[in-house]
């Protein structure tokens, strides 16, 4: 999948009606400087812990409003930004993926790669043109706690830790638990890049040439922005079967029920 647009793609689309450019980055960011024509929505402040029925039915209710807040319709096409190719603009991807919104992409590079490229960027900021997003859930590209928990036992699924090497084997903690979930192997998410930008497809290949192209994936992190950028390399790459862990390390790390592991030395 083509789920990456370089800054002179980009630059080429500028004021195409229905292209919607989205500055994933804070509104402190986002006025000091953004890409011309952009809305701002900091994705990091709608992470979402929360996986049983419930929790993704009304994180599915809720995801619909802030989609149609930014103006996303089933005509436009959609590119998300942040610095660098980075988590929040990934997230961005595999939101509208998961809503079956197949026209969209983010910035290779980000921000930092449009200055380098000698674009323009304004101060100017844009509002919301409201739509009424009506695209629907796609349940193959997500995963909660009860198919991760399913996944272990089975034994056939590979879960992919996409946080620090510090946070897998527990010397840092940011839950009750520390260390991961159960089976996982860890390939951190800033692995995937060099300098700003998405690592050769070449390169990316051999990262993860050790993770059959047959078999179901899950990706997650601590939130599931990190997570999100490993899925969108991975479907880069070709992997048909990829999901990503809503709920990420913060629902599973926070309950006492689920099984975890620690490679603490």
């Amino acid at each position: 999948m083509d789920l990456v647009i370089s800054a002179p793609e980009l630059r080429r689309m500028l004021g195409n009606r229905n292209l919607l450019t989205v500055d994933t980055r804070s509104y402190s960011d986002y006025a000091d400087s953004h890409i011309p024509g952009a809305v701002n929505i900091d994705l990091m402040q709608f992470h979402w812990i929360d996986t049983s029925k419930q929790g993704i039915e009304q994180f599915n209710k809720q995801t619909k409003i802030l989609l149609s807040n930014i103006g996303i319709s089933k005509d436009k096409f959609v590119v998300f930004y942040d610095d660098v190719s980075g988590s929040s603009a990934a997230r961005g991807v595999w939101l509208l993926l998961y809503f079956s919104h197949a026209k969209v992409a983010m910035l290779d590079g980000g921000l930092n790669r449009w200055k380098a490229e000698g674009y323009k960027t304004e101060t100017k900021t844009h509002p919301f043109v409201h739509s009424s997003f009506s695209g629907s859930p796609d349940p193959k590209i997500l995963a909660d706690f009860a198919r991760v928990k399913s996944a272990i036992k089975k034994k056939k699924t590979i879960l992919l830790d996409a946080r620090s090497k510090d946070e897998y084997d527990g010397s840092v903690i940011r839950a009750a638990h520390a260390g991961h979930i159960t089976t996982a192997v860890n390939i951190d998410w800033n692995d995937n890049l060099e300098q700003d930008a998405l690592k050769s497809t070449e390169r990316l290949e051999q990262m993860y040439k050790n993770i059959p192209k047959d078999a179901e994936v899950i990706t997650y992190c601590q939130g599931g922005y990190r997570a999100a950028n490993s899925f969108v390399v991975l479907k880069m790459l070709g992997y048909k079967n990829v999901r990503m862990y809503l709920g990420s390390w913060g629902e599973w790390g926070n309950r006492l029920d689920l099984p975890v592991e620690l490679s603490r030395k």
